[in-house]
């Protein structure tokens, strides 16, 4: 069995045909470009306008991102997130800028579906049918994402109507999107925060530059007097705060499955490349320490879809009495994203030289690993949006059960009616404990849980003090070693939903157990850290795994080292 995206072997989880095609056309654009192509379209920084193109004709975001209601009778339409998700970790598969233009479309849209503006929805409905690209003006070149310092100003005329003026930055489809979900303030003595549109082709908006360079177009824009209708305003006051940060909420859940789809790409062609490599008259994956990198690889990338798996179904199945997702989503963004990394790392370990040759994917995926946790907040951001959370998680459960697994054909409706951007510290969870006590039967786990309950006395015993609590280099490891629990925790949760082998099971805890003990290492070495932390750090360093050498030999030999060979793309 083969737990990595396989393109020429695709067998998705979509439940409906139409799913399915939507997948297979997508691969057969890609193989039939091929990878030479590919390539040099990335080296070249071409944009992708074939690509830009092909969604046009095959309608596909129209029907990815359109809400049924809104679908002109189209049946293949629908907002879902599993759906979603799969796209972008097969966009990303091929290449991570054909998954940016996906994404900035979902951020665009995100204002539009929440809005109460009729109008800009059918309006909105209509171009995607038509193939358009939407896009997210949200940052600002001298305050980033930071809107509370948001320059960009609505005057009005005294007629109904404003006039807008202002700069955007790092705006992705910039470039050529139908409608640019815009924020500014309004300029009436509210000073209202508010969301309206524009478009790239009006004369009062200046496309200035690409800001990047990538075959992505990031733009940076301007708007000069820019006339805003009734009609092109979306929400304001308290609605557009909120919808600046809900539709982040909803971006931010799709840039786990790109990471992953990079990765695995790279893993293909890092494992082929080793497998039939000959060095000191031995074959490459027979020499330990490489064998032990791409276990350690592997392992990683199944923990990362077993997770966002897993997560899916409690962002789906959202309401306003039960937001765990709002947990589980930054965990996704900054764990997920990181994992992905690391798998990167050692891969090119392994593959060392073979990684910077142009004419491999594994080159541009080490070009653009490292983007994706720094979009829709970075990994420092989402790990103290985490940490909200920490109290109720350990010390407050609540007799909330797991969430059914979801793979439905409905439209996931509350991520356009979330409520209030407010009140993460009531957010309350069912108990981790039996989660994991369910599996206690697997060394590693029963070590993980071991660990867990000294980071829980912790917590209880020795919590950080408020000048710890705000000095961030203390409080970020504090975050990274509960974001572990939580990881954990829901591939746990999908393993059972998918009985995984037990032994990949333990495996996977093995190096979950190693990341754990170096974050406490990272606490247990600070000199702000008090003699009681580095204690309980101490007892966390000192529990090691279980070692099972024929475990390992029999993962390696089922799972791992047949992936030699498995997948090439097209030439």
């Amino acid at each position: 069995m083969n737990f990595l995206l396989q393109p020429k072997k695709y067998t998705g989880l979509m439940v409906d045909e139409n799913s399915r095609t939507i997948m297979t056309k997508t691969i057969q654009f890609f193989e039939s470009m091929g990878k030479a192509r590919l390539l040099d379209d990335f080296n070249k920084k071409v944009w992708y306008k074939e690509f830009v193109d092909f969604i046009k004709k095959e309608r596909i975001f129209s029907k990815l991102l359109t809400p049924k209601i809104y679908s002109d009778g189209d049946p293949d339409c629908r907002w879902d997130t599993a759906r979603n998700n799969a796209y972008s970790e097969l966009l990303a598969f091929y290449g991570l800028g054909y998954w940016y233009c996906f994404q900035v479309t979902i951020l665009g849209l995100g204002p539009i579906w929440m809005s109460k503006n009729e109008k800009a929805k059918q309006k909105a409905a209509k171009l995607l049918r038509g193939g358009a690209i939407f896009a997210f003006g949200l940052s600002e070149r001298a305050h980033g994402a930071d809107i509370y310092s948001a320059d960009t100003t609505l005057t009005p005329k005294g007629d109904g109507t404003w006039v807008a003026n202002g700069e955007k930055y790092y705006i992705g489809n910039g470039n050529e999107a139908e409608m640019v979900s815009t924020m500014g303030k309004i300029k009436d003595g509210t000073d209202d925060y508010a969301f309206f549109v524009t478009n790239y082709r009006h004369k009062a908006y200046e496309l200035k530059k690409n800001v990047i360079s990538h075959q992505q177009y990031v733009s940076n824009f301007a708007l000069h007097d820019y006339p805003i209708r009734e009609e092109d305003l979306l929400s304001r006051g308290s609605a557009a705060w909120d919808t600046a940060l809900n539709t982040v909420n909803i971006g931010k859940f799709n840039i786990g499955p790109a990471s992953i789809g990079v990765a695995e790409h790279c893993f293909y062609e890092a494992i082929t490349h080793a497998s039939n490599r000959i060095l000191y008259d031995r074959r490459v994956t027979d020499m330990p320490h490489v064998r032990k990198n791409f276990m350690d690889a592997w392992l990683r990338l199944v923990g990362m879809k077993l997770y966002q798996r897993r997560a899916t179904d409690y962002f789906r199945n959202a309401n306003e009495k039960d937001r765990r997702y709002l947990l589980y989503n930054p965990t996704s963004k900054m764990k997920v994203t990181l994992q992905a990394e690391e798998v990167i790392n050692l891969l090119w370990d392994v593959i060392a030289a073979k990684g910077f040759e142009k004419d491999t994917y594994f080159f541009t995926g080490t070009s653009e690993i490292r983007g994706p946790s720094k979009l829709e907040g970075t990994v420092h951001v989402n790990i103290q949006l985490i940490r909200k959370f920490m109290k109720n998680y350990f010390f407050n459960p609540v007799d909330h059960p797991p969430m059914q697994p979801d793979l439905s054909t409905k439209d996931d409706l509350f991520l356009f009616n979330q409520g209030p951007a407010k009140g993460l510290g009531n957010v309350r969870f069912h108990d981790y404990q039996s989660t994991f006590d369910s599996y206690k039967d697997l060394p590693n786990v029963a070590v993980f849980i071991k660990q867990i309950e000294l980071f829980k006395e912790f917590l209880n015993k020795a919590y950080p003090d408020q000048k710890q609590d705000m000095d961030s280099s203390f409080s970020l490891p504090l975050g990274e070693m509960f974001s572990i629990v939580v990881y954990g925790q829901l591939i746990l949760e999908q393993s059972g939903i998918e009985n995984l082998d037990k032994d990949i099971l333990n495996q996977i805890f093995d190096f979950m157990v190693r990341d754990f003990a170096s974050f406490a290492l990272q606490i247990y070495g600070m000199n702000t850290t008090k003699a009681d932390q580095r204690d309980f750090c101490r007892e966390i360093m000192l529990i090691r795994t279980v070692g099972d050498d024929v475990q390992v030999s029999r993962v390696w030999e089922k799972y791992v080292f047949p992936l030699n060979g498995e997948y090439q793309m097209n030439d």
